[in-house]
């Protein structure tokens, strides 16, 4: 039997199975383990050329090989964003198994690898395109990109900033506050939400705007189109303030700077399993227990 080198999935997106990674958290216990499994799996289906990364840590990077038609990630929601920053500049769809705490990038438990891998062969999945984020300081920083949020703040511990925003070069809202988040779909259920922010569908085109902790009794999250550009201005006491893509990259700048934020050229591929009980609501319900009442004991 010939081995399969792409298969077409249910939203009319071709897979190419070529040369497949997999991406690997070795500070999870069990990653490499099940790393190993996935690779087996895969090398009894036919699938011999493979190519295996493993990290140490959420923030560490690695250097991807630009023809991977499709890469596993074994690890938690922090390994999925550093790899989703990593291989969606090359347009290579991302698959993520679970060895972490919450897992709401991923689609599979270790224990689901091989049913996981036959619906993939079966072309039983969609490609979801997610929008990405980025920011931008200056020519020399240069711009860092996001798939969840960029988060903005003072460089001083316990004291607030005054964060000016701006919206198309127009000055929308000031706020004394310990910082802002600027948040995509994606990143709308991460840090925006402990800040009050909403729940956003990852289909949508928009941003999250949302201060953390902000000084005020009416100052309150907002949602705006993804095609608008967004400034922050910082005035501080501190001579420097953080700039913090996904809660791994961080950039520490003069407290003077402009921040300019936009939606990203490029958007991250992520690849869903046909499964009713895997729709972004039935994940709202399962793993942020979303809509369930504290009485219910089912």
């Amino acid at each position: 039997m010939p081995i399969l080198k792409s298969v077409k999935s249910l939203n009319n997106k071709l897979l190419n199975l070529q040369k497949i990674g997999i991406v690997y958290n070795v500070e999870h216990e069990s990653a490499e383990e099940v790393a190993g499994k996935l690779e087996n799996i895969l090398v009894n289906k036919g699938f011999t050329d493979i190519a295996k990364y493993s990290i140490r840590g959420k923030r560490d990077k690695t250097s991807p090989d630009t023809d991977l038609g499709l890469v596993f990630i074994v690890g938690g929601d922090g390994t999925f964003l550093g790899a989703a920053r990593c291989f969606s500049p090359c347009g290579i769809p991302l698959f993520g198994i679970n060895t972490g705490r919450l897992g709401f990038l991923s689609q599979l438990k270790p224990y689901g690898i091989e049913q996981g891998v036959e619906k993939i062969l079966k072309g039983d999945f969609i490609i979801e395109e997610r929008l990405m984020i980025k920011s931008y300081i200056s020519e020399e920083q240069g711009f860092q990109t996001a798939l969840n949020d960029v988060v903005i703040k003072g460089g001083e511990v316990s004291r607030a900033a005054r964060l000016f925003l701006y919206i198309n070069g127009k000055h929308v809202c000031d706020y004394l506050a310990d910082g802002l988040i600027i948040s995509t779909p994606t990143g709308s259920t991460a840090y925006t939400l402990s800040a009050g922010g909403p729940v956003v569908v990852p289909e949508l085109e928009a941003f999250v705007i949302a201060p953390i902790c902000p000084h005020s009794l009416t100052t309150r999250p907002i949602v705006i189109p993804a095609n608008e550009k967004i400034e922050v201005k910082v005035k501080l006491d501190s001579d420097y303030i953080y700039i913090t893509s996904d809660g791994q990259e961080n950039l520490k700048i003069s407290g003077e700077k402009t921040i300019l934020i936009t939606k990203n050229d490029y958007k991250a591929r992520l690849i869903t399993l046909k499964n009713e009980n895997n729709g972004f609501y039935s994940i709202l319900r399962e793993k942020l227990h979303w809509g369930i009442s504290p009485y219910c004991q089912d």
